[in-house]
């Protein structure tokens, strides 16, 4: 199974890069691991269901047939770090691919909604787009550590 992170937006703070890349390094080699930018639409003052239209087939192009489509999304599920963790246990066993898309600025478009499996939310709480990659890449590493059956602090 082949985990990637894939997102709107390019150009975050270095911070970010580099904390997702930290979590990247720090990740089994089995996990296979990516994080893929895709540009997002210009505003130039187009409705707000125009740009999540557009970039929602960006997303949605970079989607191989057959993988797994898990949304982040402010109406999501917010499942505990085990509970991902045991999501993530299953996904493994399942060998599919699984992309976890980040949206753009107005959230994602009702097309990646809808092929979703999983609705996601990392938080109620409004997180900028550099946290939550780098939210995001933690709770992957945090899940990894579960598997690998590394203490955890709540149990």
């Amino acid at each position: 199974m082949k985990l990637t992170i894939l997102t709107i937006g390019e150009r975050l703070p270095a911070w970010a890069d580099d904390a997702v890349a930290e979590y990247q390094k720090r990740l089994p080699r089995e996990w296979r691991f990516d994080l893929v930018e895709v540009r997002p639409e210009k505003r130039l003052g187009q409705p707000v269901e125009r740009i999540k239209a557009a970039e929602a087939v960006r997303l949605l192009e970079r989607c191989p047939a057959g993988a797994r489509i898990v949304a982040l999304d402010e109406h999501g599920q917010t499942p505990t770090t085990r509970q991902l963790a045991d999501w993530i246990a299953d996904w493994q066993r399942e060998g599919r691919d699984t992309l976890l898309l980040i949206g753009g600025a107005d959230g994602h478009g009702p097309e990646v909604l809808q092929r979703a499996e999983i609705k996601l939310a990392l938080s109620k709480l409004t997180l900028p787009h550099a946290l939550a990659r780098v939210l995001l890449a933690e709770q992957l590493y945090r899940a990894a550590s579960l598997l690998a059956g590394h203490p955890y602090h709540r149990e």
